[in-house]
């Protein structure tokens, strides 16, 4: 069999920030990939279509070719590879083997790094091969490096955040400041991401759940308790009695991850009380991100909550992932799933080092609801509403900073529907997809929650995004069947049938006060203004006005 190899397009990574190697892989090392293959385009933004398709569907439609899927089985084994298989949509397949087959097979050149922030991870640096009889049938690889591809909130906040002014917010209270339409969402379906952190050479180390902590929280609010599946996506949750057998230090690294899992999951809960409600548990790797969102594409929920993301211009994203994850993000639209996505806590720098403003993906693509945060100003009465915004705009780790993410894209068009005229702060760049879409409470008085027994209330992007998977729910309820199962970010720019204005601007309150600008860098940002800006889209939800327009 001849060597040779072409070059993967896209798939060039850099060393990841702060590392270095350490030792090169462990030739018997277990490696488990995604290999994206050549499939056919799907419809750009501007062109999706008006009816959901069911995921069937889309797989007849747009899966990758049988034949081709043949020849790169046959070739991926030749190299010592096993085939686990195609992915729901069929435009990508699983491979597993040991690191001599994958290293001889994609050339990656896989070691053992370490960083301050991820401790010791597998990696690699430059770009990927495939077989030249593979040329034109593989778009990349995706798995095989396990560098941290999503982050949260600062570690351990939660505790520092309890003595934010002002009660927290209960779910009743959430309830009567955004006008939920009244229903318990019996018939729906709302689906939870969230992801685990690496763990030494290529492991990952999950967040675990607590569902007495869930049943606590709806008995405490007298809200029933609803039935919370996990999904393992490659991922399972630890339980409270793993997180008890493990190492002191390693466990306060999850019970810190854990509270934010716990967040999303009583958020929705008590909103949402009857509706079937799922976990999906996956590594925060770029193949986990196209890998859960696939799954959840299968299942179809009426929304999905994610709160994780992470610069979209990151040197840590490549080319070839940010088109993969992409895609799978525009299959859940088509399905007519909403995916909401939090625009980050970290305003206007996104946690990028230099003079540019920035926003987080996927929150940036245009087939997510982006949604940002609020927070509330207590030196009015009642309080207002304003730009969530705690100096400096950024994350510090006190527990008491942050800053709504917002702004204008580099990465991705401005979809024609999005009709807003909004430049961007930095100079010469694109008219790229402008986010948020809308926002939610992310800043104090925080949100009512518990997490092992006791009130732990907790806040930003991270917050405001299960709330509008929740709204999407309940409003999904009331809806007749015709106008079931659509994918809002898209409506809401579409004029409203009366009024005169948006579907956005009628089913939301505007929120005209504040910023997001990030300092010292990039000491610049967006600022609220009355109609749509670029720190919280139309505003905060007004829900039966919204499923009035809707």
């Amino acid at each position: 069999m001849a060597d040779t190899h072409v070059e993967l397009a896209g798939s060039r990574r850099p060393l990841a920030r702060n590392a270095h190697r350490i030792r090169d892989i462990d030739p018997h090392a277990h490696i488990e990939a995604t290999v994206v293959l050549k499939a056919p385009p799907l419809p750009c933004a501007n062109n999706l279509p008006v009816a959901a398709f069911y995921p069937a569907e889309l797989e007849r439609r747009y899966a990758a070719a049988p034949d081709d899927v043949q020849k790169v089985e046959a070739v991926l084994q030749s190299y010592g590879l096993k085939i686990e298989g195609l992915t729901p949509s069929g435009r990508n397949l699983k491979v597993s083997g040991p690191a001599s087959a994958i290293e001889a097979a994609f050339k990656a050149g896989l070691g053992i790094y370490r960083s301050p922030e991820q401790g010791e991870f597998r990696g690699r640096e430059g770009s990927l091969f495939v077989p030249a009889e593979l040329d034109g049938l593989v778009e990349t690889i995706l798995g095989l490096d396990r560098r941290r591809m999503a982050f949260r909130r600062m570690a351990r906040a939660a505790k520092a955040k309890r003595a934010a002014p002002g009660a927290p917010l209960a779910p009743a209270d959430l309830e009567n400041r955004y006008n939920f339409p009244p229903g318990n969402c019996a018939g729906e379906f709302v689906a939870i991401a969230e992801f685990g952190s690496p763990l030494q050479s290529g492991a990952f180390l999950p967040p675990a759940y607590f569902p007495d902590d869930v049943t606590k929280f709806c008995t405490d609010q007298r809200r029933p308790v609803p039935a919370v599946t996990t999904v393992p996506v490659g991922l399972a949750p630890l339980s409270p009695q793993q997180v008890a057998a493990l190492p002191a230090q390693v466990q306060n690294e999850v019970m810190d991850e854990t509270g934010e899992v716990m967040m999303d999951v009583e958020i929705v809960a008590a909103l949402c009380p009857a509706a079937r409600i799922s976990v999906y548990y996956a590594p925060w790797s770029q193949d986990g991100w196209v890998n859960l969102l696939e799954q959840v594409t299968k299942d179809r929920p009426v929304a999905l909550s994610v709160s994780y993301g992470l610069a979209e211009d990151s040197p840590d994203w490549t080319p070839s992932a940010l088109s993969a994850i992409g895609n799978a993000l525009q299959l859940a639209a088509m399905a007519g799933i909403t995916v909401c996505v939090s625009s980050g806590d970290d305003g206007s720098g996104c946690n990028m080092s230099d003079a540019k403003a920035h926003v987080e993906f996927p929150g940036s693509s245009p087939f997510v609801l982006s949604v940002g945060g609020t927070m509330l100003n207590p030196s009015t009465t009642p309080p207002s509403e304003v730009v969530w915004w705690q100096s400096p705009g950024r994350r510090t780790g006190n527990g008491h900073s942050g800053a709504t993410g917002g702004g204008v894209s580099v990465k991705f068009d401005r979809p024609a529907w999005q009709t807003v005229n909004i430049a961007s702060v930095n100079p010469g760049a694109i008219d790229g997809r402008v986010v948020p879409d809308v926002a939610a409470l992310a800043g104090p008085p925080l949100y009512a929650l518990v997490m092992q027994g006791q009130p732990a209330p907790n806040g930003g992007t991270s917050a405001s995004a299960p709330l509008w998977a929740s709204l999407i729910a309940r409003i999904d309820a009331a809806l007749p069947a015709a106008k079931k199962q659509r994918f809002l970010p898209r409506l809401l720019y579409q004029n409203a049938a009366q009024g005169g204005g948006t579907i956005g601007a009628a089913g939301c309150s505007d929120i005209v006060s504040g910023h997001n600008t990030s300092t010292p860098q990039p000491g610049k940002g967006y600022q609220a203004v009355a109609g749509y800006d670029a720190v919280t889209g139309w505003g905060v939800p007004n829900g039966r006005a919204l499923l009035a327009a809707l």
